[in-house]
C-alpha cells in the first residue's frame, strides 16, 4: 500500500493536488493511505520552497505547482514497482 502525502496549508491548491490524487488512486484501483502535512517544520523536511507538495511513499514527486494527472498515475505506477 502507498503512502501518499499532501504538503501545504490547506488552501485551495492543495485540495486540488490531493483531488488529482485521490482520483489517480482510484483509477488505478490501488490502496493508498493520504496524510496532510499542514505544519511548517514538517514541510520544510522535505527541503521544498512553495507549497503544494506531493509525497509518495517519503518521495518528494513535485512542489510549487499541481501535476496533472497522468504524472500523478506514473509517479504512483512507479512507486507500486519499486515497492
Amino acid at each position: 500500500m502507498l503512502t501518499i502525502k499532501i504538503l501545504g496549508s490547506g488552501c485551495a491548491n492543495c485540495k486540488k493536488v490531493e483531488s488529482i490524487a485521490k482520483q489517480a488512486v482510484e483509477g488505478l484501483a490501488i490502496e493508498a493511505t493520504f496524510v496532510k502535512v499542514t505544519d511548517y517544520k514538517d514541510i520544510m523536511a522535505y527541503n521544498i520552497l512553495s507549497t503544494p507538495g506531493l509525497v509518495v511513499n517519503e518521495r518528494l514527486m513535485c512542489a510549487g505547482r499541481i501535476p496533472t494527472q497522468a504524472e500523478v498515475i506514473t509517479w504512483l505506477t512507479n512507486a507500486l514497482a519499486a515497492a
